[in-house]
């Protein structure tokens, strides 16, 4: 028998009742089922998230600032309705844990009654986190209860980057003031050195000023020494001089009095001798004196009256001398008398100002030392000054200068600092065309692993008749490999076509999944062979072994040990490695060499079954006459 005509044997079998068909068409829509519903169930369940349900509870007191009240609470509650991530209903405590304990919500989120207190604590001595509070309920779902999670860390993300975004734009706006603070502190430097420098030039003078002073006060201090020394004896010598006054002024008044005296009889004597002379010539006259007489007695009498008006007037300007003399007397009399009165306060205030001078010589030596002091310190001041003004300087040259606009996007960058940007070498797009190299792997080999279950691994009668165990063994292999490849047609419809999934390369692909399910049905076929019912039931066990070293789901490093080890050995990790390479556009040689790989699996797969077959021919035994526990 040709292998043509073994295979064309076996398929009149199949096809040869109803009740066959209708197991035929049922087991080789298996993989279909499997596959195809699995994977339209997960097409992309992270875009209908929005169709979560979950309680939102919103407890927050917030915090009065002056005339308004903030809650953050609030805040956190209307982004998250607006984003719409999850179906969000904002709902009392009460009503959330009866919705979560009911399965109303897959679960809830409580912002407490101090959430913005306790966001806000920072700023004060008595700083503590702010909570949220996430309730599960796994009865209702497991993974809606891990989703849970990953909201609560957004809503978090979401508030520490609010938070951060204020306590930025605060520290920024205090950066800001002390920039100010700093540049008006460097303006004030400026003029403190040049005041600085104007008293450093002011206490030079001042020294030099305090050292002229101190040697004219050295002599003052000596001149007023020396003077109430020559003083000392002023009040006796000037009581002397008073009582001598005195007595000078009494005699000059007697002096004068004469001379007032005879100065009265001078005039009494013109004034007679003038009214006489009148008197003498009427009297001659009228006793017959000749004329001539008379005459020259009147001639006579006023020559006597001019120099007795002579005398008269000298002794009218003595006597008024005299008057003067004594009042000019008089005054030296009192004046020496009032000197001598004072002479001795000023003889005590000579003395007070030679000791008030030495104490001045001794103050203005104590100045000029600490004008000298101070000339001297003023210089380290100008200096200080000065590195002060440039230090100011050099700061306010490393504080930014910023606007108001500016610290706002510098706020709102340092609170989100990272951008992730995603550079994806290949993309499967959806979680469901993440999840299809695995599923259309495992429905592979379930649909052979189903098909065997109505197939013949090999043909009875051509064990019996021929002597070509490779042709018998290819044979059996070829029937469920080309069925095989009908599943995986439809099943590549189905993902490519019904689904829509991203195929990068899909004649590849599809090449791939058929030389799969050729590969598992020669594994198939060499364990029933070799073991019959028993090699039927390992390939279910080696099929839930694959299931969990594949790594189709998560990564198989994740794997315990002796797990991950088999990853490297198994045909179906090839399997599902080289179809995400074709599907997602990734590296084709990695997907050749996984196909090779398969192809070696494959022929030493058909290898191994022919040398059962050919061991079936050699002898047989009760056992393989036998009915099969399965099909």
């Amino acid at each position: 028998m040709k292998i043509l005509q073994m295979i064309r044997s076996e398929f009149s079998r199949l096809w040869a009742t109803p009740m066959a068909r209708l197991a035929f068409v049922a087991l080789m829509c298996v993989p279909l089922l499997y596959g195809g519903l699995y994977l339209w169930a997960n097409q992309d369940p992270y875009a209908k998230l929005d169709q979560v349900p979950v309680a939102l509870v919103v407890a927050d007191e917030g915090v009065q600032h002056g005339d308004a009240r903030r809650s953050i609470g609030d805040e956190v509650a209307k982004n998250l309705i607006e984003d719409g991530s999850f179906d969000w209903n904002r709902v009392s405590a009460r009503d959330a844990e009866r919705g979560v304990e009911d399965g109303a919500y897959d679960f809830s989120v409580t912002l407490p009654k101090n959430f913005t207190e306790a966001l806000e604590s920072s700023r004060g001595d008595d700083p503590h986190r702010a909570e949220v509070l996430l309730t599960t309920n796994d009865a209702n779902s497991y993974l809606a209860s891990t989703i849970g999670e990953q909201a609560v860390k957004q809503i978090r993300e979401q508030v520490v980057r609010s938070v951060n975004k204020e306590a930025a734009r605060a520290m920024l706006d205090g950066i800001a003031e002390i920039r100010v603070s700093t540049v008006q502190a460097r303006d004030g430097a400026s003029k403190l050195v040049d005041g600085a420098g104007q008293a450093q030039d002011g206490a030079h003078q001042l020294a030099l000023g305090a050292d002229q002073a101190h040697a004219g006060s050295t002599e003052l201090s000596g001149g007023l020494a020396t003077l109430r020394d020559a003083t000392a004896q002023l009040p006796s010598q000037t009581e002397q001089l008073a009582g001598g006054a005195a007595q000078v002024a009494a005699g000059n008044e007697q002096v004068a009095q004469l001379g007032r005296e005879v100065a009265g009889a001078s005039q009494q004597a013109r004034d007679r001798l003038s009214s006489d002379r009148d008197a003498i010539l009427n009297d001659l006259s009228a006793a017959g004196v000749a004329p001539e007489v008379v005459f020259a007695v009147a001639d006579r009498l006023d020559g006597v009256g001019g120099a007795l008006d002579d005398a008269n007037s000298r002794v009218q300007s003595t006597s008024a001398q005299l008057d003067t003399l004594a009042a000019g007397a008089r005054q030296v009399a009192d004046g020496s008398r009032a000197l001598a009165d004072a002479s001795p306060q000023l003889a005590a205030g000579i003395a007070t100002a030679a000791d008030g001078a030495a104490q001045l010589d001794a103050g203005l030596g104590d100045l000029a030392t600490g004008a000298h002091a101070l000339d001297d310190g003023l210089a380290p001041l100008v200096a200080g000054t000065g590195q002060l003004r440039d230090g100011l300087a050099e700061g306010v040259e490393r504080i930014p200068d910023s606007s108001d606009e500016l610290r706002g996007r510098q706020a709102a960058n340092i609170s989100d600092p990272v951008d992730l940007r995603t550079e994806k070498v290949t993309s499967a797009g959806t979680y469901g065309a993440g999840l299809a190299p695995f599923f259309v792997s495992l429905a592979a080999w379930i649909g052979i692993y189903a098909l065997f279950l109505i197939l013949k691994p090999v043909s009875r009668r051509a064990v019996t008749a021929l002597h070509a165990p490779v042709r018998v063994a290819v044979a059996g292999w070829a029937t469920p490999a080309l069925l095989g490849a009908v599943q995986m047609l439809a099943l590549f419809g189905i993902v490519a076509g019904s689904l829509g999934f991203q195929v990068t390369h899909p004649l590849p692909a599809y090449g791939l999944m058929a030389l799969a399910s050729a590969t598992f049905a020669a594994i198939i076929l060499a364990l029933n062979v070799w073991l019959g019912s028993v090699g039927q039931f390992l390939g279910l066990v080696l099929m839930v072994v694959q299931l969990v070293t594949a790594g189709g789901t998560f990564p198989w490093q994740t794997l315990p040990a002796p797990l991950a080890a088999l990853h490297h050995y198994l045909p179906m990790s090839f399997a599902v490695d080289g179809l995400r390479q074709l599907m997602y556009g990734g590296d084709l040689g990695h997907a050749g060499t996984d196909a090779v790989k398969l192809a070696l699996f494959l022929v030493a797969a058909v290898l191994l079954a022919a040398l059962g077959v050919a061991r079936m021919m050699r002898s047989r035994t009760l056992r393989d006459l036998q009915p099969s526990l399965i099909g």
